[in-house]
């Protein structure tokens, strides 16, 4: 984008299957970031059909991308899965991320950061379900809302990418600018329920969860020990 105005490009990557929100949360926080240019990034600009079936339209392709500030990359459900085998995908995280400020994720999209070769030796965050998939590729797993390590800022899962975006808006503007933009936001959240962890939720419910995710969470499975085969990591 030829505007002297712009400061930062933000790259957003979407991809067929993944969660919305893990974008649309902090792509809302990165909106109201002056100076700021945010790319929805893909192969094509063809749309991208989310797993609860919104269809995003790409603004940037991989070839047209410019040399990006942040990098964010998303969780999924099945679509995860797909791009950290999909050689494009690993190839162009792993050419922004020579140059990028920082390097970023919410919810389970740091199993592709890592499948990239990119979170090794890192403190990352990931969704509850997938934290143990993470550990088994070289990343030091936390259980924090937003984990910043050096120029890595990982989110946990889906709901946090807003926590996430507030975290990266107070890191290239400013905390002033952050908090203005929660404000603008009413970002204050007061859940109805106290099952939002699966520390708080208890086993019961948490099993119930598992087994909603079963068949995602054997095929990520299949897909980490297979990533960590390539990468020369060994449990």
């Amino acid at each position: 984008m030829a505007n002297d105005s712009i400061q930062y490009n933000i790259g957003l990557l979407i991809y067929p299957g993944m969660t919305q929100l893990d974008i649309t949360g902090p792509q809302q926080v990165f909106s109201w970031m002056p100076n700021t240019c945010v790319h929805m990034l893909w192969k094509t600009l063809e749309p991208v059909t989310s797993s609860d079936n919104l269809s995003i339209l790409p603004t940037t392709t991989f070839n047209d991308c410019p040399q990006l500030d942040v990098i964010c990359v998303p969780g999924g459900a099945t679509g995860q899965v797909e791009m950290m085998r999909d050689v494009m995908v690993l190839s162009f995280l792993q050419q922004q991320a020579k140059s990028a400020k920082f390097v970023t994720s919410v919810c389970s999209g740091s199993l592709i950061l890592a499948a990239a070769g990119l979170l090794q030796g890192y403190r990352a965050g990931c969704h509850w379900a997938f934290r143990d998939q993470l550990a088994m590729l070289g990343v030091e797993v936390v259980n924090e809302r937003v984990v910043v390590d050096g120029d890595r800022i990982t989110g946990g899962g889906v709901t946090a990418g807003i926590d996430f975006g507030l975290v990266v808006a107070a890191k290239l503007c400013g905390e002033d600018t952050a908090k203005m933009i929660q404000l603008l936001l009413e970002y204050n959240p007061a859940p109805p329920f106290d099952t939002g962890s699966p520390e708080m939720a208890g086993e019961v419910l948490v099993e119930k969860v598992k087994k909603l995710g079963e068949q995602l969470i054997e095929a990520s499975l299949i897909e980490t020990q297979q990533a960590a085969i390539r990468l020369g990591i060994h449990p």
